[in-house]
């Protein structure tokens, strides 16, 4: 057995639902504990970890996928966008087949609109190169895992002197939506599994506020089956010792102080602002905007266009399911009008979307 191995080893994972199941026992009341990684949700929906729980421990999905919590306005301007004769959007391919208000970028490809899937900004930039006398445009959706490289391709079209590379962007920060909801009265969350590959960037101190003002504990965990039950077998204990603290559970790669040139990245090309979380609306400080000196390279400065009236899809759960207050089986849209092949929300989109997640493996 190599070491990832036993990560993934029934005897471990067994043995760690068993010691859940003894600690919890005398509880009267069930302990509901958030994840907000998408990641997390595929994985804890894959391997079926919550039929390992027993009563007493409950997982809710949060707001963890990044496509999913782009609101609608940002899409329509991105479709606007794409609708310029001069303009190539470039963009991950999860971002292909959300509903705008409208329309989707597939949609608009297949009318004529140049809209390439790239796998990394960079590849962006090379198309701006190849494409001097075209606008291209790279669609920053992400939370700080992403928005680094992405703040490098700006500083790498800078120094290439390029004039036509843009990105819109709509980068969120994680730590601010976990505090509105630790204050939400009807969610009442126990504690937080924190996201694993954002708090490489950002470092388990992030999550300190959430026990100092809110009580409630934190496990910084990765995504194995083990690791995800370990880290709710972590929150269990905090919660039976009256504790609230930070806990990082996946070491391996994550420290306290996070990745220190990323974060100055970061701070280098973007700047705080108030930013749209579809679902939970305006929260302060918690979005990621082009700052002033790369102001040349913001798409929504550099590029006026027109932008439809905005407009939600009716019956639509998606913002409720991206706070954790229904599951995507009370939504009832999911699995009839609104499935993988023909979504109406972006939670039924994205690879990392709890709805997508729940249609795949759920059942």
């Amino acid at each position: 057995m190599n070491y990832l191995d036993q990560f993934r080893d029934k005897e471990i994972v067994k043995g760690l639902a068993r010691r859940i199941t003894e600690l919890t026992a005398g509880l009267s009341e069930p302990l509901t504990f958030m994840e907000v990684c998408g990641t997390h949700t595929m994985a804890i929906y894959q391997f079926g970890l919550r039929t390992l729980l027993p009563p007493q421990v409950r997982l809710i999905s949060g707001p963890g996928c990044p496509v999913c919590v782009t609101p609608n306005g940002y899409l329509d301007r991105a479709l606007a966008l794409s609708r310029l004769p001069d303009v190539i959007i470039t963009t991950f391919g999860d971002m292909l087949r959300v509903p705008g208000s409208s329309s989707s970028l597939m949609e608009e490809r297949a009318k004529g609109a140049d809209v390439r899937i790239v796998y990394s900004p960079l590849d962006a930039v090379q198309i701006a190169v190849k494409n001097p006398a075209r606008r291209v445009i790279f669609l920053g959706v992400g939370f700080e895992t992403t928005a680094p490289t992405i703040a490098g391709s700006i500083v790498s079209a800078q120094k290439l002197g390029l004039k036509n590379y843009f990105v819109l962007a709509s980068h969120k920060t994680m730590p601010q939506p976990m505090g509105i909801l630790s204050a939400d009265p009807e969610l009442s969350v126990d504690g937080y599994l924190c996201p694993a590959h954002v708090s490489a960037i950002i470092g388990g101190n992030a999550y300190r506020f959430l026990c100092e003002e809110y009580g409630v504990p934190c496990v910084v965990t990765g995504f194995e089956p083990a690791d995800v039950l370990q880290g709710v077998e972590m929150l269990v204990k905090q919660r039976l010792a009256g504790e609230a603290k930070v806990e990082i559970q996946y070491s391996r790669v994550v420290s306290w102080e996070g990745n220190a040139k990323a974060q100055a990245l970061l701070a280098e090309v973007f700047t705080p602002f108030d930013a749209d979380w579809r679902g939970i609306g305006v929260l302060p400080g918690s979005g990621l905007r082009i700052a002033e000196p790369y102001a040349a390279f913001d798409a929504e400065r550099a590029i006026p266009v027109e932008v439809e009236p905005l407009k939600e899809h009716r019956g639509c759960l998606c913002g409720e399911i991206l706070k954790g207050k229904v599951s995507p089986f009370d939504c009832p849209l999911f699995g009839k009008a609104c499935t993988p092949e023909s979504p109406v929300g972006a939670c039924m989109v994205s690879s990392e979307g709890t709805c997508a997640a729940a249609h795949k493996y759920g059942r």
